[in-house]
């Protein structure tokens, strides 16, 4: 089952003793936090979490699998990620 903002919103307000509105409002501004700094390129890096990079693609050759005709594929922006090692490492504890 995935994480959702939901489960993380219930979360913080249990852990921080926050109630239900003041944890959803944290929560949304890191994520609008994040997203800003994401969209104007710059890297967002959580120490002990990992790293969100913004990479640019460039233009290429693609084709269309409906017709199999070849085009165009714009250049674009994608975000990437990278766990931290000590992430790494506690994922891949034997349990």
């Amino acid at each position: 089952m995935a994480l959702t903002k939901e489960h993380v919103v219930s979360a913080v307000a249990e852990a921080s003793g926050y109630s239900r509105n003041q944890a959803v409002e944290l929560v949304e501004t890191l994520l609008e936090l994040i997203k800003s700094e994401l969209v104007s390129g710059e890297d967002v890096l959580i120490s002990g979490f990992g790293k969100f990079c913004v990479k640019k693609k460039r233009e290429r050759r693609g084709r269309n699998p409906a017709t199999g005709e070849d085009m165009m594929l714009a250049p674009r922006r994608v975000v990437t990620f990278r766990c931290s090692r000590q992430l790494r490492n506690k994922i891949n504890e034997p349990q």
